[in-house]
């Protein structure tokens, strides 16, 4: 049991951290923490950064970190975080985030012209190809390939036809499609500028609310009662709550809501 609530306290702590940073590469580490981790400043770096960037958790050396000193444990990271938010690493790191998200250019809507021209092209390769195919035909592929060869002449007169219904009909919708692409484009922008904001703390803000939603009301003095060596609460509303609100329940109040107080103060500092 105290080994599960440990591995809680950790997973909590990196949920937090998660949620303050998209990605964690730690440059400078108190050597006492790391001690408790059993870990190499390396090991830490690879292990927090795959976890986070991820979306996983490793547990390794978490067992060794003491119950009591979950709080401060979590004061470390998160002031670590708030530092790490203000290095050019991170804003570079975000700026790289940001662009791998970026919508990408409307598509091309081919021109009534442009459409002609490419179904005249296909049909004329449609028509070769059936000529050559003919060329080699067994007496039983004969018959069939002739049909083939005389509804791809049908589809190239077809695509020649001036009067042509399909080109018609797309060029009545042309001018329609193009600006609902356009229109379709510039929405996803105005998301994405949303979602990125040029200033990276705002980014930040965001995750730092997320996670007070997510541990908000936590009833550390949940009951809970075992079946079949798993643990459920009593109350079934709690089973229905999120991972994280019952990773936050199992960690601790001390944890959570030194976590929690951590981010009000920062956010009211985001501007």
């Amino acid at each position: 049991m105290i080994t599960r609530l440990r591995l809680c306290i950790a997973g909590l702590i990196l949920v937090i951290i998660s949620l303050f940073l998209f990605s964690f590469t730690i440059q400078k580490m108190k050597e006492d923490f790391l001690k408790q981790l059993g870990l190499t400043q390396s090991a830490a770096d690879h292990k927090i950064a795959g976890s986070l960037l991820s979306g996983s958790l490793d547990y390794y050396g978490v067992r060794k970190v003491l119950m009591n000193d979950r709080a401060t444990v979590v004061k470390d990271l998160a002031a670590y975080a708030k530092q790490y938010a203000a290095s050019d690493a991170f804003k570079k790191e975000y700026a790289a985030l940001k662009e791998s998200n970026k919508p990408a250019p409307p598509q091309k809507i081919d021109t009534p012209e442009e459409m002609r021209a490419n179904m005249i092209k296909m049909a004329k390769e449609f028509v070769a190809n059936s000529e050559e195919g003919l060329k080699k035909a067994t007496p039983q592929t004969k018959a069939l390939l002739e049909q083939m060869l005389e509804q791809a002449k049908k589809n190239l007169k077809d695509a020649e036809d001036p009067n042509n219904k399909t080109i018609k009909a797309w060029a009545q919708n042309y001018e329609m499609l193009k600006k609902m692409t356009q229109e379709g484009w510039e929405r996803s922008m105005k998301e994405w500028e949303a979602a990125y904001p040029a200033n990276h703390l705002l980014y930040i803000r965001v995750k730092l609310q997320n996670f007070l939603e997510a541990t908000e009301g936590i009833d550390y003095d949940a009951q809970l009662y075992e079946k079949n060596n798993k643990k459920y609460f009593v109350k079934a509303e709690y089973e229905r709550k999120s991972s994280r609100w019952k990773m936050a329940y199992r960690a601790g109040k001390d944890a959570v809501e030194t976590a929690r107080a951590f981010a009000s103060q920062w956010i009211s500092e985001i501007k």
